[in-house]
């Protein structure tokens, strides 16, 4: 039988996987303590043992939302040794990881300053990433020789337009597809 520290601590787990859900799924302007306690099943008390207000509840969630999805997308490099390969396996992740989200959780996300900090570190360490499978990639003679300074920005740039939803509103690419096309054009741009 598991302690009640282990209880405790697993409980707040999966509390805080559900607040993570929910977030990605509506957004969080618009709910309150009240409302979040409401649909977590589980009283304020409750939340307030995970932060001390709403707003230190959504950084929490949003902390971990990009830890895990860095998590899972570092996971799927991993598993692939060509550059190629590995810059296309990790422009995928990050699709996969984001689909999720809706457009209610990108706008919040943007209008909520801890939040949105949160999320320009993620997509500058992304972007120093890709930065650095690029790099492998001219290391090993699978990429020309580009800018790399340059091919990083455009990544992150373009991520970044993604995210915002601009890219959805320009060509009617949902994520995962703007990420395929991502990964496609660099590829082939890059392939030496």
């Amino acid at each position: 039988m598991a302690s009640p520290v282990r209880r405790g601590a697993a409980r707040r787990d999966e509390l805080s996987d559900a607040l993570v859900e929910l977030l990605l799924a509506e957004g969080f302007a618009q709910f309150t303590l009240d409302d979040v306690a409401a649909r977590l099943r589980c009283s304020k008390r409750t939340l307030y043992g995970l932060a001390d207000s709403k707003e230190q509840l959504v950084t929490a969630a949003v902390v971990r939302f990009f830890r895990t999805a860095t998590a899972h997308v570092e996971a799927a490099v991993a598993t692939r040794t060509d550059p190629a390969d590995r810059l296309a396996a990790y422009l995928r992740a990050v699709a996969a990881e984001l689909a999720p989200a809706s457009a209610a959780f990108f706008e919040d996300l943007a209008s909520f300053a801890p939040a949105a900090a949160i999320y320009q570190r993620n997509t500058r360490a992304a972007a120093r990433r890709v930065r650095e499978i690029i790099d492998e990639g001219i290391a090993s003679g699978v990429f020309g020789d580009v800018h790399v300074a340059f091919a990083a920005e455009v990544v992150a740039s373009t991520m970044e337009a993604i995210q915002q939803r601009r890219i959805a509103a320009t060509t009617g690419l949902d994520d995962a597809e703007a990420y395929e096309q991502l990964a496609t054009l660099l590829v082939r741009g890059l392939r030496s």
